[in-house]
């Protein structure tokens, strides 16, 4: 049985790092500037041969009005409430804050199983620090560097224990059920229904990936928390609040998708921090993970020179492409700005025509129907397959209409085509002379292939190659 753990504690005490080292990957950001975390960050922590949830947290701040630092410390608050083992991170170095002092009060007010850990204590230099954490009333501080993956044998203890204990109270809560009179018992609504037939299990089909990504500011975390249904990720007036990539997994309808809330992206010119650079690196990468990428425009400032740039980048990752216009709410005349959004759309991006364009209001929650809609319709379009005969027949009435030009006085012949993979669709075209063919008649092939076989919005890949059909048999020579 799988617990969650909970690593919390001041800014730039180690959370990340030791969150990183737990998970096997660096999935969080890190880096000496205070603060980096904001948002809670999930993931499968691994120690041995035991696995469970963990959550890294931001920098506990001691604020309640409404800033940035004070919905950081909700989010944190938050993932005290939802896990089973709390790891209360300090400095051992540093030794103990006020900071330290007084989120160790808030902690031992939650009734929560909290273990303190002493990070940065390798070397003398932590002894005093390790002697001090005792003031904090959490008994004998775990001495452990997150860097250098010292201490893990402690932690895997502390995580065993919580595996254990709450297998125990499980088994004690069915024997008590069990011990009681059949009238007694209180039977759940799902148990009801599975009495009478119904069936509950839900299909475990394999989770789709949706990146949300945007310039600054274009209302990407609001979109993920109105699909979560709760306040999952931080947001607010301040443009860049996002850092990390935050993955939020949510249910739509029977199938799992997992939604990552990305950082907005500037301009390549503009980011010139560290910080953001990492940030800005952590999004693309999840361009790349992503199998459909949802790229949010503001509807008062729409297809600007960077979105233009991040459409184009989606498209050479091979991504599905979904435009989300969102504030919505703030156009007045509706009809005129939809019809000119689209003609730039089809102008301004040719390589995805036809892509979905979709006009929606994360805060108000407008559309948000239709935008899921179009996830799961382009998903299958970018997964198409077409049958080799079927393609033939289309190249040879595409070559009939126009042929190949014939270069240098001699003709070009295109004598097969096949499928060569889906995600996205990509087709192989057998040529006399590829390398003479021209571009713009590849773009009339690819144009054909996009409205014959309804692949629209998604990206295209044809590669032309020489030879002859290689899929018939040739003659054996005597």
């Amino acid at each position: 049985m799988s617990v969650t753990v909970a690593i919390v504690g001041r800014p730039n005490v180690g959370k990340s790092t030791l969150f990183n080292r737990l998970v096997g990957r660096k999935l969080a950001l890190v880096d000496d500037t205070p603060g980096v975390t904001r948002d809670r960050r999930e993931g499968t922590g691994r120690i041995g041969e035991l696995t469970f949830t963990l959550v890294d947290t931001a920098g506990f701040e001691d604020a309640h009005d409404g800033s940035l630092e004070a919905r950081m410390r909700e989010q944190t608050e938050e993932a005290i409430r939802i896990a089973d083992v709390i790891l209360f991170m300090i400095d051992a170095r540093a030794g103990v804050t006020p900071l330290d002092s007084h989120f160790a009060q808030l902690l031992r007010k939650s009734g929560k199983n909290v273990h303190l850990i002493a990070n940065k204590a390798e070397g003398r230099a932590a002894d005093p620090g390790l002697m001090e954490a005792y003031s904090l009333g959490f008994g004998e501080p775990v001495p452990v560097s997150a860097e250098h993956g010292v201490g893990l044998a402690d932690l895997h203890n502390i995580v065993s224990d919580a595996i254990e204990a709450i297998e125990a109270e499980h088994r004690d809560a069915e024997e008590s059920i069990a011990n009681q009179p059949l009238d007694e018992r209180f039977v759940p609504e799902t148990d009801v229904d599975l009495l009478e037939g119904e069936d509950l299990g839900w299909d475990p089909t394999r989770p789709l990936n949706v990146a949300i990504i945007g310039r600054p500011n274009a209302g990407k975390s609001t979109l993920v928390n109105r699909f979560a249904g709760e306040e999952r990720v931080l947001t607010g007036p301040e443009a860049g609040i996002t850092r990390d990539s935050i993955m939020v997994p949510v249910k739509w309808g029977d199938r799992q998708v997992n939604l990552v809330d990305t950082a907005g992206i500037r301009r390549k010119a503009r980011v010139q921090e560290k910080l953001e650079k990492l940030s800005v690196s952590d999004a693309l990468r999840a361009i790349q993970y992503a199998e459909v990428v949802v790229l949010m425009l503001d509807a008062t400032q729409p297809f600007e020179r960077q979105d233009l740039q991040l459409a184009d980048l989606v498209e050479r990752e091979g991504r599905a492409l979904i435009i989300a216009v969102n504030k919505w709410d703030l156009v007045k005349d509706k009809n005129a700005a939809l019809a000119a959004l689209r003609e730039m759309a089809e102008r301004l991006l040719p390589q995805l025509r036809g892509m979905p364009l979709v006009t929606i209001s994360g805060l108000k929650g407008k559309n948000i129907d239709r935008l899921r809609e179009a996830v799961f319709k382009i998903e299958k379009t970018w997964n198409v397959r077409t049958s080799t005969a079927r393609l033939n027949r289309w190249l040879e009435g595409m070559t009939q209409s126009h042929p190949p030009p014939a270069v240098s006085g001699r003709r070009i012949k295109l004598r097969y085509m096949t499928q060569a993979k889906t995600r996205p669709p990509s087709f192989i075209a057998f040529c006399s002379r590829p390398d003479a063919l021209p571009a713009a008649y590849k773009r009339y092939l690819v144009n054909g292939l996009r409205e014959t076989f309804n692949l629209q919005g998604v990206p295209i890949r044809l590669w032309i190659r020489g030879g002859e059909n290689p899929y018939v048999k040739k003659k054996q020579r005597r």
